[in-house]
């Protein structure tokens, strides 16, 4: 047991040691000998969980699907706004989420299927949002795939200019615009006053209350 946590641990180390260095440096380059370096651990203990820098992105890569908690909420629309809003908040902190996210957005020589983080994306919002039309909360003929298509475009293109404008200090805020912006075209009467489009108080951390307070 022992052994397995410190492979977890010294895993960990590496992923985040290699979003540092990707965020810093960028994939292209990015040196395993740097990755090494900020880890504090030997080559033998890298090639032991990653073959190959490539391996090591891939894992980043990854991570932005495990970032995909749906929230239990009985209201789906809610849910689905939740959703976006603790993943705009972990982008604020959480060094291996963003280094994820930069690897799906740049283009670089790492070679992956580049739509499988959106795809991924794409597909739990449609889910949220079968669930929520089932319930009665959107609008009638609504095309899901094209409203959760354009949530996550819309939710990618705003973190780009959060990350250029401000680090994500104010993505959040961008987030809940989005959100008041769309919702009078897609839920059903009545649903509007039930929904918020801001962070619950205990899920908010220093930088989302002083971005919720400057708006």
């Amino acid at each position: 047991m022992a052994r397995q946590e410190r492979g977890i641990r010294s895993r960990r180390s590496i992923l985040e040691a290699a979003a540092d260095v990707f965020g810093e440096r960028g994939y292209d380059a990015a040196s395993t000998n740097e990755i090494l370096a900020r880890a504090g651990l030997t080559r033998g203990a890298l090639y032991h969980h990653f073959p190959s820098k490539e391996a090591i992105a891939m894992a980043l890569v990854e991570a932005q699907g495990e970032a995909l908690v749906v929230p239990d909420q009985v209201v789906k629309l809610q849910a689905a706004i939740d959703l976006t809003l603790d993943f705009a908040r972990r982008l604020q902190t959480d060094t291996v989420l963003r280094a994820s996210v930069r690897l799906a957005v740049e283009q670089s020589s790492f070679s992956f299927p580049a739509q499988e983080p959106y795809n991924q994306s794409v597909s739990v919002m449609e889910d949220l949002l079968g669930q929520a039309e089932k319930q009665g909360e959107l609008l009638p003929g609504m095309d899901l795939g094209e409203v959760a298509s354009t949530v996550v475009g819309a939710f990618t293109g705003l973190q780009v200019m959060s990350q250029a404008y401000s680090n994500r200090r104010d993505l959040p805020a961008r987030i809940s615009a989005l959100w008041r912006l769309l919702l009078p075209g897609l839920a059903a009467p009545g649903m509007l006053p039930r929904l918020r489009t801001t962070p619950l108080p205990d899920a908010e951390g220093p930088l989302a209350r002083e971005v919720s307070g400057s708006v």
